[in-house]
Order: structure tokens, then C-alpha cells, then sequence
């Protein structure tokens, strides 16, 4: 993909790095990236030399001294032609370069792992699938596709890791997605690039990419005992949502079992695919989605379940099987007051991070500068 000699562009990216002009490479999708913007920075340094060129040559072979009076050029067919053609062709292939690799960064491979990132004046929360919980710090494993669906719970916020050349809008009220590899384990900054309120410079972290070991020992030692999945079906029951979803067949809600990533058909003929943002909207606003042949009896909890409460319940539906039962031993008031937040109904758990003392010391002697010093935050 490169267009110029792999020494010279491995001297370049070098230079830029150690300059401090251009974070490290770090993810599987950072050269390509960069590889796309040196090609810009090329075809426009080799514009402007043309035009100051034929400035100064035009300036110097017209002056008025050798051509007192101006000569009357008509024009030229091949010549307007070839400055058309030639910045429309470069145009192009940077408009499908572009799109390709854009594309790229937005569809996540099959085989990706998952993270929950929960965006929030003036800090980011994220949420394993194993249960591990932290703040303004993300732990990851190198080598491994890694997909982060993100939403945030106040305004509009932007998560951004330069060394890995990702950048996506956090919305409030709606998931967005990215992905990455990351190659070169490390610890790299994470910021805010969307301005949110008056700390908004203080909006960083750091992301920790550890072996795919390191990163197995991470999780066993971190983890709070129950995984999101878990969680969400302790809430399920909680709320008294296997009343109606009991999977039975005289059960007055839809069967939930085996029904993410399927299409189900609605109350007004049309079909819907279920994914994450189809299952937080039928929660908040059931009536958005009626499934056919179920009365709009659903309440509303919009309000009463924080997001993460909502991260969990989306965890739960998903790893929902053919053959479920809603388990009936769980009941209203197994929610603790301690699970009682301002943002409504959510499980208990505790976010951590990991100080550079438990850090693996192969990830310590990498570090890429500093980011937010995290702590340790019970919600």
C-alpha cells in the first residue's frame, strides 16, 4: 500500500515518532493510516512546488522587461485537460483509499472481543464481559481484535487512542462502535477530543496493552466475581422481567432465548435485526419495536436503569440459549439499597485499575509518557 521505498518510509515514520511529530504505531491498522496521510502530505507539497515553480518561472520568463506588452494566450485543450484529469485522478484514489480503509476500521472481525465503554463527565468506564471494571484506564490483549461499543450518560464526548489511529463519537442515547489490534505492548494515552464542559482536558487515561498471558492473568486477578452476563440476569429477575419473558408459550412477552442477531418480525409488518441497540431501545421505549403477535404491555424504564445496569442486560439477553428457563428464585427484593444509584436500578460492582506496580514489568518499561492517574471508585 506504501508508495515510496519501505526504508524510506520506515525512516520517516521514525523520525516523526522520535520528534514527537506522530504517535507510535501500535495497532494493526496505524501504518495504513499513516500511510494514507504521508500520501497526502506528498501530493500536496508536490502541488505547491508546482505552483511556486510556474509562479517564478512565469514571474521571471514575462517580466515586463523582455515582454512589454502582455501576449494574449487563447488557451489550450491539452493543457486544461491535464490539470483536470491529473488532481481529479489523485482525488479518486484518495477518496477510495479512504473509503476502503474507513470501512475497515468500522467493521470488526467476526472473531472480535468485546468491551463496553460508558462515556461521562469527566471520566470513561470500562466494562469487561468478565465483570472487570475500571476507570479512565482500559486493558487489552496484543494480537487480539478488540471491538469497544461505547455510549455515554450526560453529552457528547469522543474516545480517542492516537498510537492505535482510532477516533469515534460517544453519543448519548445511542451505541457506537470501533475497533482495533493493538501490536506493541505498552501503555499509550486515551483522550476526550470533543470538548464536554469545563474539565474536559481532564478527560484522559491510559490504555494497557499486555501478552495474550499477561493479559490472561489480568483478568483472573481482577475480576469482581460475576461477570456482566451474570449481573444482568440477577437484574432480569429483579425487575420482575421473567414474568412476562418466561420463555413458556403462554408467556405474554416474546421469547428472548437464541433471538440476538436474528431477525424478528413487528406488530406493523416489517422485520427488525436484534442487536445491542435494538435491545436498550425495547427496554427504555418498548413501543418503538412491538414484536407481532404481543400486546404493547411493556413498561418503560427509561430513567430507572442506569447504563450500565442496561450494558448488563444486553449481556444477559445475548448469552440467552434454545433451551432457557428464566431462573424464578430471584426476586425484587434481592436489590440491595447499595445497588440504588442516582442514575436508577444498576448491579453492584467496583471499578478498578491496575497501578504500575501490578503491572506485568514488560508492559512498565514501554510506557508511552503518562495519562490519568486512576484509582479505585465503588458505585
Amino acid at each position: 500500500m506504501h508508495f515510496i521505498s519501505p526504508v524510506l518510509w520506515q525512516f520517516l515514520v521514525n523520525w516523526m515518532t522520535h520528534f514527537a511529530l506522530f504517535p507510535p504505531e501500535a495497532s494493526r491498522i496505524a501504518p495504513q493510516v499513516d500511510a494514507l496521510y504521508f500520501f497526502l502530505i506528498l501530493i500536496s507539497l508536490v502541488g505547491m512546488a508546482i505552483v511556486i515553480a510556474l509562479v517564478a518561472g512565469f514571474s521571471i520568463l514575462y517580466r515586463k522587461e523582455r515582454n512589454p506588452e502582455a501576449t494574449q494566450i487563447e488557451g489550450s485543450t491539452l493543457l486544461e485537460a491535464t490539470w483536470t484529469i491529473i488532481p481529479l485522478a489523485l482525488f479518486m484514489v484518495t477518496f477510495v483509499w479512504g473509503a476502503l480503509l474507513y470501512f475497515r476500521i468500522y467493521d470488526p472481525p467476526t472473531n472480535a472481543m468485546n468491551i463496553y465503554i460508558v462515556g461521562k463527565q469527566w471520566m470513561w468506564k470500562a466494562e469487561h464481559p468478565g465483570g472487570q471494571h475500571e476507570i479512565n484506564s482500559l486493558h487489552v490483549p496484543s494480537g487480539r481484535p478488540v471491538q469497544l461499543t461505547m455510549i455515554s450518560q450526560d453529552v457528547f464526548h469522543s474516545f480517542s487512542i492516537p498510537a492505535f489511529r482510532v477516533k469515534r463519537e460517544v453519543i448519548p442515547g445511542r451505541y457506537t462502535t470501533v475497533w482495533f489490534e493493538a501490536t506493541t505492548p505498552g501503555t499509550y494515552h486515551l483522550f476526550c477530543t470533543q470538548y464536554c464542559g469545563t474539565l474536559h482536558s481532564q478527560m484522559i487515561g491510559e490504555v494497557t496493552v499486555l501478552k495474550p498471558e499477561e493479559y490472561e492473568a489480568w483478568t483472573a486477578g481482577s475480576t469482581s466475581g460475576m461477570s456482566l452476563a451474570q449481573n444482568g440476569e440477577r437484574l432480569f429477575a429483579s425487575l420482575g422481567c421473567n414474568s412476562c419473558h418466561s420463555g413458556n408459550a403462554a408467556a405474554r412477552g416474546p421469547n428472548l432465548a437464541a433471538v440476538y442477531s436474528s431477525r424478528v418480525p413487528l406488530a406493523n409488518g416489517s422485520y427488525a435485526f436484534v442487536d445491542d441497540a435494538f435491545l436498550r431501545d425495547s427496554i427504555l421505549n418498548p413501543t418503538m419495536h412491538v414484536t407481532a403477535g404481543f400486546a404493547p404491555i411493556m413498561p418503560t424504564y427509561q430513567g430507572q436503569i442506569s447504563e450500565e445496569g442496561l450494558i448488563d442486560l444486553v449481556e444477559y439477553i445475548k448469552h440467552l440459549h434454545s433451551n432457557y428457563r428464566i431462573q424464578q428464585t430471584l426476586n425484587t427484593s434481592e436489590v440491595q439499597p447499595s445497588n440504588l444509584g442516582q442514575n436508577g436500578i444498576t448491579a453492584q460492582r467496583t471499578y478498578t485499575d491496575m497501578h504500575s506496580s501490578q503491572v506485568p514489568q514488560s508492559v512498565q518499561t514501554q510506557r508511552q509518557g503518562t495519562a490519568a492517574q486512576p484509582g479505585v471508585v465503588n458505585q
